[in-house]
């Protein structure tokens, strides 16, 4: 084998533990609840778009501030993703995976809701590593009830 394709295998491996490992730390961010810019940066591109069960939104810091007020919906949580399946071309990477999400309600109920759903996600790198430019959950199936949504955590729009 050629010291050119070593290096092109390495560089994918490499890349698809970058990928891999960002995902995964980005699940159990939503489950310790530190939720700041410094958050924000360490995941996402300036200009994503997010589809999230509650709306879509586009920018860092719309995604942080729904993020931020859909997880206070919450006591406690896990996330699990799964089955992720990364295709990498260059620069960029398409992942299509699973999520699994409980949900202990915070409003005084205890009551857990579940939730399930396949992710799409897109990524750049980017000069501090790898980050989502896009990222779509959509649900197949919940069980329980899901919390009331205050009015004001009405979809925005893109």
């Amino acid at each position: 084998m050629h010291t050119e394709e070593v290096q092109r295998q390495l560089r994918h491996l490499t890349d698809r533990a970058e990928i891999t490992d960002l995902l995964n730390r980005y699940l159990r961010s939503l489950d310790h609840g530190v939720l700041d810019d410094e958050w924000a940066r360490a995941f996402h591109t300036e200009d994503v778009t997010a589809e999230m069960p509650v709306g879509t939104v586009h920018g860092r810091d719309a995604v942080l501030d729904r993020v931020r007020r859909g997880m206070a919906l919450f006591d406690r949580t896990v996330h699990f993703g799964t089955n992720d399946v990364i295709d990498i071309d260059g620069d960029r990477a398409a992942v299509r995976g699973a999520q699994l999400s409980t949900h202990v309600l915070a409003d005084g109920s205890d009551d857990v809701f579940v939730s399930a759903g396949h992710t799409e996600t897109e990524l750049v790198r980017t000069a501090d590593g790898w980050r989502i430019s896009a990222t779509a959950l959509r649900i197949v199936w919940t069980r329980g009830n899901p919390p009331r949504l205050p009015a004001e955590f009405a979809p925005a729009a893109v």
